[in-house]
């Protein structure tokens, strides 16, 4: 999606001056550093691939530093897929993030966030929430789905692309959407696997993990804590659920936060909320569209494009009101079901957040 809007500009645009694009700089008081990590599977085949005879896999691990002197800022994607997305002559510099390369981490062990990228997009597009989350303490791991996700670079320069074949007919949609869910889940299980045999492990507390993702992330978040229990607590991110969870009794915390139509459009979201048997949430950000809760909605609107291409990508909230209620509320579920604390902002509606409603 960004790569074709930043063609748009590039096509609109014959002498460009080169803007830099920014991220929102993150509230917590951390600095925060950041790793990378590939990670084979021999267990299994690439389920994508035929040829790819293990399941290779790219993370990022975000994390409360000690300190950051001498540790450069990280770019928001990684070289090669720089050059793919944003080519020469493009008008604007994609963004650098607020984390910190190999910076040492704090002392302590940290709860743990898993992030699922949605369908099609790698693990970098969700860097607003993920880096906030690391700046108030958290540990989040960022996954890649690879040949789910569009591009994911590997520490040798291959990039690997998308390889999911459209279904050959309609009525084979949902069982494609299953096959995907069981990858992500299969995916996720895995990186939990390793997490304790990783350098950073020290600093994570791996009794207290949560997940959450947009889109296809917030499905695969409800599907992972279906089949695993060392997921505590999970967050989708305004995405319509598939897979067994819609069929079972989920007994742990879980938030559904979309979009102001989503919830009234997605059967699903009533099915899920009907079986979930912990703590439940349910809520909306008025103004909000599926990919306000990406970095789609801090990027999109400096790209100075039209409103008719813009706001059905992300709505009509302002990106700074959008992603501050997000940062809040995403922070609030996870200090109150990994931390037990934190106030009664999930309790009911507040006068802070008139956008934000909650749905019975």
């Amino acid at each position: 999606m960004l790569k074709a809007l930043l063609s748009l500009v590039l096509a609109a645009t014959p002498v460009p001056a080169v803007t830099p694009l920014s991220l929102p700089p993150p509230t917590g008081p951390a600095r925060i550093g950041t790793v990378t990590a590939h990670l084979i599977d021999r267990s299994r085949p690439d389920p994508w691939v035929a040829t790819e005879k293990n399941r290779e896999l790219m993370v990022s691990i975000w994390y409360p530093a000690r300190t950051v002197r001498g540790h450069q800022r990280a770019d928001w994607v990684s070289p090669g897929i720089a050059a793919r997305i944003n080519p020469p002559g493009s008008p604007y510099a994609l963004p650098v993030t607020h984390g910190h390369l190999g910076a040492p981490p704090a002392a302590g062990r940290h709860p743990v966030i898993l992030y699922s990228p949605g369908f099609g997009l790698e693990r970098t597009s969700g860097t607003t929430l993920v880096e906030d989350l690391a700046g108030h303490g958290y540990v989040v791991v960022t996954i890649d789905h690879t040949h789910d996700a569009g591009l994911v670079e590997f520490p040798d320069g291959r990039i690997a692309t998308g390889a999911v074949a459209p279904p050959a007919s309609p009525g084979e949609e949902e069982k494609l959407l299953e096959k995907v869910l069981d990858v992500r889940v299969r995916d996720t299980r895995f990186v939990l696997d390793q997490l304790g045999r990783m350098p950073l492990a020290a600093t994570m507390d791996l009794s207290r993990v949560g997940m959450f993702g947009a889109s296809m992330g917030g499905a695969t978040a409800a599907g992972v804590m279906h089949a695993d229990r060392r997921v505590r607590a999970g967050i989708n991110l305004d995405g319509s659920v598939v897979g067994p969870v819609l069929g079972s009794k989920l007994n742990r915390p879980f938030l559904l936060f979309g979009s102001d139509s989503h919830g009234e459009q997605d059967e699903t979201w009533t099915r899920l909320w009907d079986r979930l048997r912990g703590p439940r949430y349910r809520l909306e950000i008025a103004g909000s569209a599926h990919l306000s809760f990406t970095d789609h909605q801090a990027l999109l609107p400096q790209l100075g494009l039209p409103a008719e291409q813009v706001e059905p990508v992300v709505g009509t909230i302002g990106a700074h009101r959008s992603i501050a209620i997000q940062r809040t509320y995403v922070r609030a579920f996870f200090d109150r079901h990994l931390r037990q604390r934190g106030g009664g902002l999930l309790d009911r509606p507040s006068p802070r957040y008139p956008e934000v409603t909650f749905q019975p």
